[in-house]
């Protein structure tokens, strides 16, 4: 271990230390007074930068020193972190104690492509509206495309309780006290918890802290998955608020900004992170992602959502509108995709997806012409159309937040609906 007294210049939540390190190294900033821990973010010949954890408030540059452990930073991990609630760098705020297992690095390994298993089996969650048309597959990334003030919370809670997975592993960064409060009754309610491993980074905790919550996040699900053989389902979110933590920093450490402000490298961030995802050959599990992001000023071009839109397997995205009609799920239907949804389901189920598409595809055409002449002026076909989509939206999309419907009642509905209503020619 190397110490070194003193810092060179204290910017944001990054000190800047003289002296070469380790990329990636983990470090502890000691005071007279205090310790918190920091990664090596830049590792030059002359100076190494530090991102401090537990943010550098009340750090002085003369009263300072660096100890450097010469490992990267790592977390134990053992069966027994099912039912248990950490804080985002995976310190214990349950009162049970520290966890004793295996150490494991936080950024895991790249999975090798020939053993990566291609994902064909479907998870039923329970909603018409992605079991029908945005079929989540297991071993798949399948975000969340959401904003401000819509139900995003309760779609990933009603999901996680739902759908058929082993365990369940819940990372938040930068969310309410009682966003997560909700997570965690749901979870006891359901009789989930203790299937379930909460990594909670909430909106008062360093921003520093929340570029590695996903990665701790992540490491456990691997483990579960890979070394016992679980099918875990991974929920994270906000990554709109991780990715503004990722902004402040390259911010402070002068970098030139991208779109937005956000850093060039955000893709292959995003990317470390998504990748993770996947059935990795002779393993058993597998390591299934939702990934929620609150679109800035419903913006879906918006960078977030953008790479996130090229790195993952489709989307799902929540509707303003159908959430002011009381629409439970609020899913876009149009815009959402699943791309892996075509090998994993049969013909009769992917004929009615797609005669659904076509449907709603049709009612998006005829409520914009509705909004140009009146109602009353359109043909009968076009009426039969607006039927239809209100029909559709009653008593297809909307659902109680656990009326879990199986995927037979789901295509049977789905029959019902277009058997009602002739195809317009």
């Amino acid at each position: 271990m190397i110490e070194r007294a003193g810092l060179e210049e204290i910017r944001g939540d990054l000190i800047f230390v003289q002296g070469a390190a380790a990329f990636d190294e983990i470090v502890s900033v000691q005071t007279e007074n205090s310790e918190r821990l920091g990664r090596v973010i830049y590792a030059g010949e002359d100076f190494s930068t530090v991102l401090v954890f537990g943010g550098t408030r009340g750090l002085a540059l003369d009263e300072t020193s660096v100890r450097f452990s010469g490992k990267p930073l790592t977390m134990r991990l053992s069966p027994e972190i099912s039912g248990r609630v950490f804080d985002g760098l995976a310190r214990p705020r349950d009162g049970l104690g520290e966890v004793f297992g295996i150490p494991r690095e936080i950024g895991g390994t790249a999975m090798n492509p020939v053993r990566r298993v291609y994902p064909r089996e479907a998870i039923n969650t329970g909603f018409s509206a992605t079991d029908a048309l945005h079929t989540l597959v297991r071993g798949q990334k399948l975000p969340i495309f959401s904003s401000d003030g819509l139900p995003h919370d309760r779609l990933a809670a009603a999901i996680a309780t739902q759908a058929g997975c082993d365990a369940v592993i819940f990372a938040a960064m930068g969310i309410q006290h009682d966003t997560a409060e909700f997570f965690r009754r749901t979870f006891i309610e359901s009789g989930q918890f203790e299937r379930t491993t909460f990594f909670l980074n909430m909106a008062d905790d360093p921003p520093a802290e929340r570029v590695a919550t996903p990665r701790f996040a992540l490491t456990a699900a691997e483990y579960l998955a890979f070394d016992l053989g679980l099918h875990v389902l991974v929920i994270l979110t906000d990554m709109t608020s991780y990715a503004e933590a990722l902004r402040e920093i390259s911010s402070s450490r002068g970098e030139i900004p991208g779109r937005k402000g956000f850093p060039g490298y955000m893709y292959s961030d995003f990317a470390s992170i998504y990748e993770r995802a996947g059935i990795r050959q002779g393993c058993g599990g597998s390591v299934t992602q939702i990934p929620i992001l609150t679109m800035p000023a419903d913006d879906i071009t918006h960078p977030i959502p953008d790479l996130t839109g090229y790195i993952t397997e489709g989307q799902i995205v929540l509707c303003r509108e159908l959430h002011q009609k009381g629409i439970f799920p609020p899913i876009n239907v149009l815009p959402s995709l699943s791309r892996l949804m075509k090998d994993t389901i049969d013909n009769a189920h992917a004929d009615l997806a797609a005669k659904l598409f076509a449907r709603c595809a049709a009612a998006s055409e005829v409520r914009a012409l509705a909004a140009v002449i009146s109602e009353e002026d359109l043909s009968e076909t076009d009426k039969k159309i607006l039927k239809f989509a209100s029909e559709f939206e009653e008593q297809f999309l909307k659902q109680d937040d656990f009326e879990s419907r199986t995927i037979d009642e789901t295509l049977k509905l789905a029959e019902k609906l277009l058997g009602t209503f002739e195809a317009p020619p």
